[in-house]
């Protein structure tokens, strides 16, 4: 059982990396651990950057025509805003990615499944309910997993840790992860027959101790998501938690939220702490990192998949340029990946204190902000990190003379 690449991960990242290599005439194998992808709660927004990079891997297409939903603008709410002036000030989406209308949204699990699928009808060996047991890194490379009862071992010249944030590929390569201290709860729910949602539009707002954000996936379903204090531990915990959720969204300064508050729980509420991981070096001997595996970015971004699609692309560039035989150089994947990851978390501690800090002070401090950068649109360039990617800005955008100018001027 010998394959060019085998990949430990069979979600997004995993399966978009196994269809891109096997389209490319290598023999891959890709394993994963669930023989059901579940809603997880998280990676169902692509930002306009990241569609630029599905564009390019040549799965666009397949997403589009798997219920893909494209948003074409965005609000920002406030309690220091009149909600029509919010409204007539909406940012349109096509701006930040040529021949990308907007950011792309499509079910999590449907998501993972599409790409799975097509891992398969490219070639890839495609394997469900795995267990792996062992994995062998350094020169010669190998895996040894339980699959309906019997065990395997296979050996490749390269192993890809695709399998998320515990990921045992990067635990076995010795690569240490950093993360920051949390900043904020974030939870996140799917719901259903929201009626009266722009479904070509997203949404961002803080009133009182909570903020949100809104994303169509179209028809009826937005997913939403909410930031609370980190005292408020057990604010949405037990059975009414989806709808003590859901009616937080009441807001006088987003009165188009009662569509979701009337909305109907679609699938788990789940919380968590919305802190940045990274890696110095996210590969070794080997072996390769992408996605969550990697390090991740503060959701407050919504980049997890956008971050992951890039990952993608560059590996599967360095992949294919690499002479058979040679041992791939990922150094390039490293310098790139930890300035973006760099940049995205100071973007993201940006956003979290602007948007999920509460109390008289914060609500000052914002409505200084939206005022000042309604005259000044350089204030507000670290969203345009987040839509257009983060090398589309300035460097001295990601300086703490910036972030002093924006939180304090």
């Amino acid at each position: 059982m010998s394959y060019d690449l085998i990949i430990v991960g069979g979600g997004i990242g995993g399966s978009a990396l196994a269809a891109t290599m096997a389209k490319a005439g290598q023999s891959v194998l890709l394993l994963e651990k669930s023989t059901e992808y579940e809603d997880r709660v998280r990676g169902e927004w692509i930002a306009p950057w990241g569609v630029a990079e599905v564009q390019r891997l040549g799965l666009y297409d397949l997403l589009v025509e798997a219920g893909g939903h494209h948003i074409t603008s965005h609000v920002t709410y406030d309690e220091s805003r009149d909600p029509a002036e919010a409204e007539t000030t909406a940012l349109p989406l096509g701006i930040f990615a040529e021949t990308v209308p907007g950011p792309l949204t499509i079910g999590h699990p449907h998501h993972c499944q599409t790409l799975f699928d097509e891992a398969g009808r490219a070639g890839a060996r495609t394997l469900r309910g795995v267990n792996v047991t062992d994995i062998q890194l350094g020169a010669s490379p190998s895996v040894t997993y339980e699959h309906e009862g019997e065990t395997h071992t296979a050996e490749a010249p390269l192993v890809v840790g695709a399998e998320g944030r515990m990921s045992p590929v990067r635990k076995e390569a010795g690569i240490k992860l950093h993360q920051d201290k949390p900043h904020h709860w974030f939870a996140g729910l799917l719901v259903e027959g929201v009626e009266g949602w722009d479904a070509s539009r997203q949404a961002i707002g803080t009133e009182g101790q909570f903020g949100f954000l809104a994303f169509p996936q179209g028809g009826d379903k937005v997913r939403v998501y909410g930031g609370y204090a980190l005292e408020e531990k057990g604010r949405f915990a037990g059975e009414d938690g989806p709808r003590k959720f859901l009616e937080s969204f009441r807001m006088n300064c987003a009165p188009g939220n009662e569509a979701i508050a009337d909305g109907t729980p679609a699938g788990p509420l789940l919380s968590y702490f919305n802190n940045d991981s990274w890696t110095d070096e996210p590969f070794a001997a080997g072996c390769v990192l992408i996605g969550d595996a990697a390090g991740w970015n503060d959701p407050i971004n919504g980049l997890g998949l956008s971050i992951t699609y890039r990952d993608v692309r560059i590996v599967s560039d360095i992949l294919k340029a690499t002479p058979p035989g040679a041992a791939p150089d990922f150094s390039s994947y490293a310098q790139e990946r930890a300035e973006r990851m760099r940049r995205l978390r100071f973007a993201g501690h940006l956003q979290a204190t602007l948007d999920m800090e509460f109390g008289e002070a914060a609500r000052e401090r914002r409505k200084r902000y939206h005022e000042r950068s309604a005259s000044d649109q350089t204030l507000g360039m670290h969203g345009f990190a987040i839509m257009g990617g983060p090398e589309s800005v300035p460097d001295e955008i990601f300086t703490d003379a910036h972030k002093e100018r924006v939180l304090n001027g």
